[in-house]
């Protein structure tokens, strides 16, 4: 009989743990642990009249085991981070080839215009001669054309450099209050775009741009900044979430430390649809 109860016992306490363990999450793990020491108890209360009780190592097994789960679980929740990153940035590249595309096929078009306007007033110029108002048009073609290179240049660099590109630092003052900046890059070649998108329909107003700064090596000057404010992260667990409790004037000086270009700061966030909010929950409250 003894053994018979022996075996019911450690069976609901193993029931107990599995349906703990199973159900462990970055938010539970203490509640977790405390269940399967109150389970242990609870069990042992039941066994005393028969001196039946859990051993203190298989109870430590459990919460060895537990904790083994929640780990498990963060790396799990980790990996599909880091995938769900993988993918955005995968449709990141694909915009930025897609506008590349679009931008070499639209300088491309107005080369082949202005080419052929240049032909067209050569003719001119051979048949009539020299006159001022042809030499001006000529000069005007000639350097819209030369312009015209110098965005064909830019743009087969941009597609050569996988560095190049643009770091951000964005706030919404309206979703997140003060003092809180988001740190990031982008390769697209307009990249308001990038910023636009991220103030999607997920968050209540729309980002405003502090700084918009192109580098060569736009990686490295973003993981400087990431670097310095390392232990004013928001979410210590994603490393992605690039949002940091700074101010402002602790941007520019890192900016300033790892950039030797004049960066152009706007101090102030317009936040319009915030502030045009509250004037409005103001007038209703009166």
């Amino acid at each position: 009989m003894v053994n018979d109860m022996k075996k019911l016992l450690l069976r609901a306490f193993n029931s107990e743990c599995d349906e703990t363990i199973g159900k462990v999450k970055y938010n539970n793990i203490e509640t977790s642990v405390r269940k399967i020491v109150k389970s242990a108890e609870q069990i042992q209360k039941l066994g005393t009249i028969m001196s039946v009780y859990i051993n203190q190592s298989y109870i430590d097994l459990k919460i060895v085991e537990l904790y083994l789960a929640f780990e498990y679980q963060q790396k799990k929740q980790q990996e599909k981070e880091e995938q769900r990153e993988l993918r955005a940035q995968q449709r990141e590249e694909a915009k930025l080839k897609k506008e590349i595309e679009e931008k070499r096929k639209k300088i491309k078009k107005e080369q082949t215009h202005y080419q052929q306007a240049l032909k067209n007033l050569l003719s001119q110029i051979k048949e009539h001669g020299e006159t001022e108002d042809l030499i001006a048009k000529k000069a005007e073609l000639e350097t819209e054309l030369s312009n015209i290179d110098k965005s064909i240049k830019d743009i087969d660099y941009r597609e050569a450099n996988q560095k190049a590109g643009y770091v951000y630092v964005i706030s919404n003052v309206g979703s997140f209050g003060e003092n809180i900046y988001k740190i990031g890059m982008t390769r697209r070649l307009e990249p308001q775009d990038r910023v636009d998108k991220l103030g999607d329909a997920s968050v209540p107003f729309k980002f405003d741009v502090h700084a918009m700064i192109f580098s060569d090596n736009a990686p490295a000057l973003e993981a400087a900044l990431h670097r310095a404010f390392e232990d004013r992260k928001l979410n210590m667990v994603n490393t992605r979430r690039e949002f940091f409790y700074v101010t402002l004037d602790e941007i520019k000086q890192v900016v300033k430390e790892n950039f030797d270009k004049t960066v152009e700061f706007i101090d102030f966030p317009d936040a319009e649809q915030y502030r045009t909010s509250l004037k409005m929950r103001e007038q209703l409250l009166a």
